[in-house]
């Protein structure tokens, strides 16, 4: 009699175990399908952060053009920025050179 309970008893758990696989299983497919849309989306959205990124510089530049005072001052700001930035990169450079000697 005990052992038809033991036997009745690991059935269950079984039967338990293969249900919460199915269920896992399907919750799995279910997010992977929803992270397969998120990238898609997040990939389309950074496409559109791009065209509009490209789309400010142009006007931009457009605003220079016609010659705002503020689109100047941006304008400047920006040239001074990469100034400073090609000022890093030659110092990189040389200093490379320098170790590479």
């Amino acid at each position: 009699m005990a052992e038809k309970s033991v036997v009745k008893r690991l059935q269950e758990q079984v039967e338990r175990l293969i249900a919460d696989h199915e269920r896992i299983s399907r919750e799995c497919r279910d997010l992977v399908s929803q992270r397969d849309k998120a990238l898609t989306e997040k990939r389309r959205l950074e496409e559109k952060v791009k065209e509009q990124e490209a789309r400010i510089r142009a006007l931009e530049l457009t605003g220079v053009m016609r010659g705002s005072a503020d689109s100047v001052e941006r304008a400047r700001a920006r040239v001074n920025s990469l100034l400073r930035e090609i000022d890093r990169c030659i110092a990189i450079v040389s200093s490379e050179q320098s170790n590479d000697k």
